[in-house]
């Protein structure tokens, strides 16, 4: 019987009560009032929902805890040390065009670094989560990185910058040489369960530019204590700030940094 903390319960009932929510604003999504958030970025409804419905239940258990909303923005709290970095809907775009490909992501940092992260899909009521010094799970399951060793064994998941988006050409330089070096690439739609699948061993690699500290918090504690790798794309560790992420196993972490190096040139 796993035995968790109570901050990491804490995080896994809100997630899931967000999560009740989502399941049944996907059910009419047709009916959701979508408006548009940046050029090729949307927001609904549901995710205004989630993310009160998440920082109610976090503020009740942890009132002093300051907040990093993707939608809220920065709340600060009495406590400086802790902070709650959350994204209601990681996969928006997935979610209002009926694709069942999304989740809650709740990181929880703690000066400067991420000591617990939960990824909850609610379609298929998979919980991701991870509290530094104690692994990582799926549910009730021990998650462990991939044991894959080659670059031409490994499954790559990564996101493409779309309209508005910056780097076309930089990525396309990355995903030619991940045709040529790998064994596939998939892009899911939404970095904090492409993170998990790391974390699961579904994927042996994951790589993305300009992502936001919501969009990785949780998935950077998940990949740690499931015997991964996370950096940026020099090896350094300022995911958070940079927005540049590189994940794998600890023989295809180093590989994949030094094929992106050179198709970067």
């Amino acid at each position: 019987m796993i035995v968790r903390s109570p901050i990491l319960n804490v995080m896994m009932n809100a997630a899931r009560k967000a999560g009740r929510g989502m399941v049944r604003d996907f059910g009419e999504v047709e009916k959701l009032q979508v408006s548009m958030k940046g050029t090729s970025d949307f927001v609904s409804s549901a995710d205004i929902r989630a993310e009160k419905s998440l920082r109610q239940e976090l503020s009740k258990a942890r009132p002093a805890f300051g907040f990093l909303l993707e939608e809220g923005g920065e709340v600060a709290g009495e406590d400086k040390s802790h902070r709650w970095i959350i994204d209601p809907i990681d996969g928006t775009t997935n979610f209002i065009h009926g694709i069942p490909h999304f989740a809650v992501s709740i990181g929880l940092e703690r000066d400067g670094e991420i000591i617990a992260g939960v990824i909850y899909e609610p379609i298929s009521d998979s919980m991701f989560h991870a509290e530094k010094g104690s692994g990582a799970f799926l549910n009730e399951w021990r998650l462990r990185v991939s044991a894959r060793r080659d670059l031409h064994e490994a499954v790559l998941a990564t996101g493409i910058p779309h309209r508005g988006r910056p780097g076309q050409k930089t990525f396309i330089k990355e995903l030619t040489a991940a045709m040529e070096q790998t064994a596939g690439i998939r892009r899911f739609g939404s970095a904090a369960l492409d993170m998990a699948y790391v974390a699961a061993g579904r994927c042996e690699g994951f790589w993305e530019s300009g992502l936001k500290p919501w969009d990785i918090a949780a998935g950077i504690v998940l990949v740690k204590e499931a015997g991964g790798y996370v950096s940026d794309f020099t090896g350094r560790s300022t995911m958070l700030d940079s927005g540049d992420v590189v994940a794998g196993n600890d023989k295809i972490h180093p590989k994949l940094l030094t094929m992106l190096r050179e198709a970067r040139g």
